[in-house]
């Protein structure tokens, strides 16, 4: 029976939040859920500088005396008011955020220092300059507002494939219902093109499945009968069948939708510092701007207020904070959704600074850097055909359900089986039956030695996982079963190194001797093995003791949460199976590829090097032109260079991080 209609909460995508400056309002005109307004949101600056441009021409026109007549009407009132229906569409908006701010109990705001500086310009007869400097800092913020909506567009593609619909099986139809309506255990189908809806287990043979919207790998994937499948894949090749085995609100998109949007709230220390610096640093640049027009009264013999107030707006516009402001968290953006881009999810923009001092790196190996599924390595047999022997080994261990006999039974043998009668199992031994009238034993070194039956001398020195098999009492060879590296593990630690991570350990909690073997193999010198969920948690305190090792820690998200949590930075390869991973770690690898570690570390790297780009391009202009504009040496052009250009050109520079390569 269908569980009763319950709504979502509302996730909503990073890019429908607002778009924040240092008071946390947005202007009138401009859209900051998202969506473009597109050629509509233009409108207003196009009809000021249309207005300014032909104002300009008039003003240049009077001052040609061969023109003189022709634009002779163009002054005085007819003049202030056409300048001032020009400044209206960019500035009323602006006016009307400062006058909001200042009913809020906040007076000093970016929209305050730029209505005191036009109308200032407007007092003191500089008409076009009020209405360039206010039309420069409106057309600034829609290009802010375009580049922020394109640094999220990789967090809103993954916003996007949230299924809409799932078609469920009731009472022998189909019927459509929203993802929200489907309960545990029903059964729901999926055609060719569509997303699945929510978390399963497929029911059908197989399918083909696109999780590129997930994952960032763009190879299809194929799953077998039995197989989790999850919301947010895409069905290519046939209609397929699943069975329910989360609500939607408990499905991996859907928290990895929550994640998404929390991450882009968690602000970093240098976001909150600069937005701290921002209320603390508007209003002394009033009061600057203040003395900067008073001041000289009493020191300057021939003072005109006009020309020291005319400083004093310059020195207002230059020391806007906007582009600081903005830029800084477009920034973060920019980095969280170039992770995202490449299937690697941050929790927040404070993660992305911390993965940039991580000198130490702490890894699991089971699932980590091996593939977590045991393979037949080798088969060794003793007076018998490969095949031969298979087949008796093959019917014993058809009646385990332990993960060594699922390996042993991936062996592709003749379609002619035999079969095991009066199977017994050896507590911590193995396995003992009847095949084809003989004796079969299958099992450890320990069920040889209580047999009585001798076994080679080669077996001692083997390390990995090994099934002994003995026929009718004589040793009759053996099977080595072991875990596999993954494609890109080797890969992994080399690069790891170039970027400077060079005190790499692993951590396992199987056998020493294997842990040894996989990382030497990988070229890690320090690994220990046997160790329980505690045990790791105890290593990597005694590292947090010497304070100058900042920690990473990558493990499969389950029995590794405690390392995780305690971790500078828990990273988990937990994929979107793991709820554990999920609610645990700092940073998620969608694909459990080790490798993206390493993107993850250069993608916060090339994020933290443009921030403080910004920071250096904003503060060093800025201060260039005040200085410049205090002496009587800039104009209120230098001074929209130096807010609205040095923005436009942080934002520029912001962006790049979505185009980049990291491999």
């Amino acid at each position: 029976m269908k569980k009763e209609h319950r709504n979502l909460r509302d996730i909503k995508p990073s890019s429908e939040k607002e778009h924040n400056h240092n008071d946390g309002h947005n202007h009138d005109g401009h859209n900051h859920d998202g969506e473009p307004n597109g050629f509509k949101a233009y409108i207003p600056a196009i009809v000021s500088f249309t207005m300014l441009m032909i104002g300009i021409a008039f003003d240049y026109f009077n001052i040609l005396t061969a023109l003189n007549t022709a634009a002779a009407f163009f002054k005085d009132w007819l003049r202030i008011i056409w300048y001032g229906i020009a400044y209206l569409p960019v500035g009323l908006p602006v006016i009307k955020e400062g006058y909001q701010s200042i009913k809020k109990g906040t007076l000093f705001t970016e929209f305050f220092l730029m209505s005191i500086a036009t109308i200032g310009a407007f007092a003191i007869g500089e008409y076009p300059e009020g209405v360039a400097v206010m039309l420069f800092y409106a057309v600034g913020e829609l290009f802010q507002d375009a580049a922020v909506n394109s640094a999220k567009g990789n967090i809103k593609a993954l916003l996007d494939v949230r299924p809409k619909e799932a078609n469920v099986f009731s009472n022998g139809n189909i019927e459509s219902v929203t993802p929200e309506e489907v309960g545990i255990g029903e059964k729901i189908q999926v055609r060719v093109g569509e997303k699945i809806p929510l978390d399963g287990i497929l029911t059908s043979v197989k399918a083909v499945l696109n999780t590129a919207a997930l994952t960032g790998e763009s190879k299809p994937n194929t799953i077998a009968k039995g197989d989790t499948v999850f919301a947010g894949s895409i069905n290519l090749e046939s209609v397929i069948e699943v069975e329910v085995t989360k609500e939607f609100k408990d499905s991996s998109i859907a928290r990895i939708l929550d994640l998404v949007q929390n991450a882009t709230a968690r602000k970093s220390k240098t976001e909150l510092f600069i937005r701290k610096f921002a209320r603390i640093y508007t209003p002394i640049v009033v009061y600057l701007a203040i003395a900067v027009t008073l001041l000289p009264y009493f020191f300057v013999n021939d003072y005109v207020f006009a020309d020291w107030l005319y400083k004093a707006l310059i020195f207002l516009v230059i020391s806007c904070p906007c582009a600081l402001v903005i830029s800084i968290p477009l920034g973060y953006f920019g980095g969280l959704g170039a992770a995202s881009k490449n299937g690697i999810l941050f929790k927040g923009a404070s993660f992305l600074d911390t993965m940039t001092k991580i000198n130490t790196l702490v890894l699991d190996k089971t699932g980590t850097v091996t593939k977590g599924v045991f393979k037949i390595k080798k088969i060794k047999t003793i007076g018998w055909e490969e095949k031969e022997f298979m087949k008796y080994l093959f019917a014993i261990e058809e009646q385990s359900t332990h993960p060594i006999a699922k390996a042993i039974l991936e062996y592709k043998a003749e379609e002619v089986h035999f079969k095991a009668t009066e199977v017994s199992e050896i507590a911590g031994k193995g396995l003992k039956g009847i095949v084809n009238g003989k004796t079969i034993l299958v099992g450890n070194k320990a069920l040889m030695m209580a047999n009585k039956i001798d076994i080679q001398p080669e077996v001692e020195t083997i390390v990995e996982s090994i099934v002994l098999v003995a026929i009718d009492k004589i040793f009759a060879g053996y099977v080595v079963i072991a875990d596999e590296l993954k494609d890109d593990a080797k890969e992994t630690i080399i690069n790891l190194h170039k970027v400077g991570i060079k005190n790499i350990i692993m951590l396992s909690g199987d056998k020493d001797s294997i842990t040894q073997k996989v990382a030497s193999e990988l070229g890690i010198k320090i690994a220990k093995g046997g160790l329980l969920p505690e045990d790791k948690l105890n290593e990597v305190e005694k590292l947090k003791k010497n304070t100058s090792n900042k920690i990473a820690f990558i493990g499969d998200g389950i029995n590794d949460a405690p390392v995780l949590a305690t971790s500078d930075i828990g990273i988990a390869m937990g994929g979107l199976g793991s709820d554990v991973a999920i609610e645990t770690a700092d940073v998620i690898i969608q694909t459990d590829q080790p490798s993206k570690v390493v993107k993850a570390i250069k993608i916060s790297r090339a994020t933290r090097k443009i921030i403080w780009q910004n920071i250096a391009l904003a503060f060093g202009v800025k201060l260039v032109v005040m200085i410049l504009g205090t002496l009587g040496l800039a104009t209120m052009w230098e001074a929209v260079f130096a807010d609205v250009g040095v923005a436009l050109l942080a934002i520029l520079n912001a962006v790049r991080l979505q185009r980049m390569q990291y491999d």
